[in-house]
């Protein structure tokens, strides 16, 4: 992945501040073709002048109450978890420092079910994946769908041969 920052330098002028992969992204050992990119983070009201990249300033992928995180995931095919090598203890670790916040919402008794306080905006970018709701509901998703979530419960699945890359924008919810 790669991520490009501009912003207007005091002269008033358009310009490239970073030029590379970002900064936190993982490629995940125990979850052979698990990518996760976090790209960026705005913490509260947004604006054309932060300057700041909050994902290296803060811990949790989530965002603070009125924050956003953009991200890029690649999802392998669920037949990596199913094969005779896979550790899925290691791979739970891997996750949690991947995707600290995020994957800490994940249920146990339930892999890869999970629930973030967010409001989700996710686009398929690659590939075809499909988002598993509560009672089993399933929708499959092709490159180019859209799905906007309002903080449910899922899970993300890919039952085919090829890896799924998807993009998030994911709103943190103000306190009511």
């Amino acid at each position: 992945m790669r991520r490009i920052v501009t912003r207007v330098d005091e002269t008033g002028k358009s310009r490239v501040t970073s030029d590379g992969s970002p900064p936190r992204e993982r490629v995940l050992c125990h979850t052979p073709g698990f990518v996760s990119s976090p790209i960026w983070m705005a913490v509260g009201a947004t604006t054309a002048e932060q300057r700041s990249d909050a994902l290296l300033e803060r811990t949790s992928l989530l965002a603070p109450p009125g924050g956003a995180t953009f991200l890029v995931v690649t999802f392998p095919p669920d037949s990596v978890m199913g094969s005779a090598d896979f550790d899925p203890v290691a791979a739970g670790q891997e996750h949690l420092e991947a995707a600290p916040g995020i994957a800490d919402t994940f249920e146990p008794q339930s892999p890869g079910m999970h629930r973030t306080p967010t409001l989700d905006y996710v686009t398929v970018i690659a590939g075809r994946i499909v988002l598993e709701l509560d009672e089993g509901q399933c929708v499959t998703l092709v490159a180019g769908d859209t799905v906007v979530q309002h903080g449910v419960r899922h899970a993300w699945r890919n039952p085919g041969h090829t890896p799924a890359t998807l993009s998030f924008v994911m709103l943190t919810h103000q306190p009511d």
